[in-house]
């Protein structure tokens, strides 16, 4: 059995009475909490996978950024900003946006209530949860604390942790990676508990981001990894085979769990479990449940000497676009009537299904590899057995010279936007900023730990994690950028 912290419950980790959202100072019980190698769904699974040919897992990730636009330049959530200014842009779609934070509860307690198995992954950004509490919405909190802590639904909803503030992994400063991965688990404890913490072993990056500088990629993998995550959600177009080939040569191989491997410029390498989101970010695929249409017309497949039924992923948006808004609940919740009334094809959640193929003999070494794209061009003129910094420095430069294709910007479900060029007025200050906040308190925090409970130390890590946020690069130059700017200018000071 692991080691778990002093209690379970959410008020242990405390930050919101100075105003902050809890954001650090409990690592050490996390890490008792997170850091378990055992089985959690598949002991309570009612899915029998030899007699399944084919799944599907749905997730939902919603987001609001947190910005410095109340009635007195106060840290607000967007959604109460939508709120307070019904008129402008399609800010009247703020109570709908707070039905769709709130009507999976609803939708799950219905559906297990007549009889059905539903299945879903919830992704909600620590922004967007500190918003609920700043809002006082608590029937939005209490409807998702009775799917996410009545044992009656353990097996019907799974957590996906993120980064705090929804930041782009690539433009995040490498020593910010864990924080923004471990502000995230702390809130959701405070909020859920930590037994509630200890099932969330699946992670969903940011925009579906994924780094591929190898050293970037590395630390990333090293931090999730650290922090107990088993897996995480990537898009098929954001990695490739160590050959170089995309996915889409060997189509079958993109519906099983695949190694993603991380090597860094030192030669030293990692792995972990990956499942692969399909195509591209159209939320109608997730609206009009089209993985429960794809599974339907897919089968078995090996890994190793296994047979196992393939699953098709999908992630998307829970709360944008018309179809989100009208199609989903519909889409979503006739669904399971239909599986209800079949035995080949299943709803999984993705921690469930790893955990049922590796229950019944797969080798996760037996996984289909895969690495970040780009990356094989950089192996090709570098023996990874014989990487140097320098030499993988030399390569990247080599590369870049004669393919212009060439990158190392990371790729996303947004491809056509970059979260580097144009936005060197957001990046400079955000490093800045970063490195002025470790040149501070990691000293400090290495001969003291405590000093993470410190309302000094959290009101600095909040306006650091916050400058990160992807929001203030997605939306281009203007009110978004200047945002960032105003976080900076009083974060500054805190970390000087």
């Amino acid at each position: 059995m692991i080691a778990v912290a002093p209690s379970s419950n959410a008020t242990d980790i405390q930050g919101l009475k100075h105003g902050l959202p809890p954001i650090s100072g409990w690592e050490q019980d996390i890490a008792s909490v997170v850091q378990h190698n055992e089985r959690i769904f598949a002991p309570i699974s009612n899915i029998d996978i030899n007699n399944v040919k084919a799944g599907f897992a749905c997730a939902l990730h919603m987001h609001q950024p947190t910005i410095p636009a109340g009635h007195h330049g106060e840290l607000i959530c967007n959604l109460q900003y939508m709120y307070e200014h019904q008129g402008q842009g399609d800010n009247h779609n703020a109570d709908t946006f707070a039905w769709c934070y709130r009507r999976i509860a609803d939708f799950i307690g219905e559906l297990v209530h007549n009889g059905t198995s539903p299945r879903i992954m919830l992704d909600y950004s620590g922004n967007l949860l500190w918003g609920f509490q700043q809002m006082n919405r608590h029937d939005i909190l209490d409807n998702l604390k009775r799917i996410t802590c009545d044992p009656r639904y353990y097996l019907n909803v799974e957590w996906l942790g993120t980064m705090w503030s929804h930041a782009v992994a690539t433009s995040t400063p490498i020593p910010d990676l864990k924080l923004q991965i471990q502000a995230w688990q702390h809130h959701f404890a405070s909020i859920f508990g930590y037994d509630a913490l200890r099932r969330v072993k699946g992670f969903s990056p940011p925009e579906m981001h994924l780094p591929n500088h190898p050293d970037t990629f590395y630390e990333y993998i090293k931090a999730l990894k650290e922090c107990g995550y088993r897996w995480l959600l990537v898009q098929e177009d954001s990695v490739e085979r160590l050959n170089g080939d995309n996915l889409h040569k060997n189509r079958d191989d993109k519906y099983v769990p695949n190694r993603l491997i991380a090597r860094n410029s030192k030669g030293e390498e990692i792995s972990i479990t990956a499942l692969i989101k399909t195509q591209g970010s159209d939320t109608k695929l997730v609206a009009q449940m089209q993985p429960y249409h794809e599974a339907k017309a897919r089968g078995r497949q090996k890994i190793g000497d296994k047979e196992v039924p393939s699953c098709v992923a999908q992630i998307a948006d829970g709360e944008n676009g018309g179809v989100m808004m009208n199609e989903f609940p519909h889409g979503f919740n006739s669904v399971w009537y239909q599986v209800k009334d079949q035995n080949d094809v299943v709803g999984f959640n993705g921690t469930e299904y790893i955990e049922l193929l590796e229950q019944a003999g797969v080798n996760p070494d037996d996984y289909p590899a895969c690495q970040p794209v780009g990356q094989h061009k950089i192996w090709a003129k570098v023996d990874p057995q014989k990487a140097t910094p320098e030499a993988v420095a030399q390569a990247i430069k080599d590369i870049q010279e004669t393919d212009h294709n060439f990158h190392m910007d990371g790729a996303s479900w947004t491809n056509d936007l970059s979260w580097v060029k144009g936005y060197e007025n957001v990046l400079e200050p955000m490093n800045q900023l970063s490195a002025d906040f470790h040149r501070k308190f990691d000293s400090l925090v290495q001969q003291n730990p405590g000093v993470t409970r410190t309302p000094e130390y959290q009101e600095a890590l909040l306006y650091n994690l916050l400058v990160e946020t992807s929001c203030f690069r997605y939306w281009g130059q203007g009110t978004w950028t200047d945002y960032a700017r105003e976080l900076y200018n009083r974060g500054e000071g805190l970390s000087k």
